[in-house]
């Protein structure tokens, strides 16, 4: 017997088994085939659907719609990636090969820096599942995030600590830490994808263009704001060890309910935004009565 083109062993083309028996002895277990080509999204040879036609087991051709579904699913993605390459494909069509997409992550949190990333690609480079980083769970950010490191041509990930966005306010934060991840990359740029209508990026050097909803139109926008959300957030847990009490590790710094709670029971910590009103309004004179409720680094 023959093997397939993964080395799974099946029966000669054009002698498939006639015996319920035999049919279940030339095929590899379902198990095996639903992980390869349902869970991992893995092509089908031609011989083993065969094989899975030709048996009547129910389970077997339950299999044969899960695959089938899964391949609607890969076309639809394929379209939609497709979609998501408009604008670098036009770069690349024009001969700008060096195209980076670059997006912030933390803007509105109450604590906690500012990050961005930058993302080159080589042209017709496709992840499958990359997409703006709000649409997709934790677990599949922490997914994406090192295949988009592996796949990039470059990468580079700054941040805008607390007390510069203090200084600089949260619109020119969000602008340095773009500017920052751009001047890390180790390829010389040929064009830059901004996510948003890119103003403040007007003085980068760099031929550029601004998308509105980037990080949902832009492949390259989309994977940046992968690697600044996982990165930013990787940030806040090693904060919460820092400054416990805060919830940092589960909220990452949004003033959500539980936020708001912890910063009216302890104050601020250092790394809060003391120029937004919610931390402001938070702030309580240093006394011998709060001054052990409030966590210090290590602690």
């Amino acid at each position: 017997m023959r093997s397939s083109s993964q080395g799974l062993p099946v029966a000669p083309a054009g002698s498939l088994p006639s015996e319920p028996a035999e049919l279940e002895r030339a095929l590899p277990k379902l198990s095996t085939l639903r992980r390869r080509h349902v869970d991992e999204g893995r092509p089908l040879p031609t011989d083993l659907e065969a094989l899975l036609r030709a048996d009547g087991r129910a389970s077997a051709q339950q299999l044969l719609v899960a695959i089938e579904r899964r391949r609607r699913a890969n076309r639809s993605e394929g379209q939609r990636l497709r979609g998501m390459l408009r604008y670098e494909s036009t770069l690349w069509a024009r001969g700008l090969l060096r195209v980076a997409g670059v997006d912030e992550a933390g803007m509105s949190p109450l604590a906690g820096p500012v990050a961005a990333a930058a993302v080159v690609f080589a042209p017709g480079t496709r992840i499958p599942g990359v997409d703006d980083c709000k649409k997709l769970d934790p677990g599949t950010r922490s997914r994406l995030a090192p295949i988009i490191r592996e796949q990039a041509i470059a990468y580079a990930v700054a941040f805008v600590e607390p007390d510069e966005i203090d200084r600089l306010n949260i619109y020119w934060a969000g602008v340095a830490a773009m500017k920052r991840a751009l001047a890390g990359l180790a390829v010389e740029l040929e064009h830059v994808l901004i996510d948003g209508p890119g103003r403040g990026l007007k003085d980068i050097g760099v031929e550029h263009q601004g998308i509105i909803g980037g990080d949902r139109r832009s492949l390259s926008i989309a994977a940046a704001s992968i690697l600044a959300k996982t990165a930013r957030d990787a940030r806040m847990c090693e904060l919460d060890t820092q400054y416990p009490g805060y919830g940092f590790s589960q909220h990452k710094g949004y003033p959500v309910k539980q936020h708001l709670r912890a910063l009216a029971r302890l104050g601020p910590s250092p790394v809060h935004r003391q120029s937004f009103a919610p931390v402001k309004n938070a702030r309580r004179p240093a006394t011998s009565d709060n001054a052990a409720d409030t966590p210090s680094p290590g602690h």
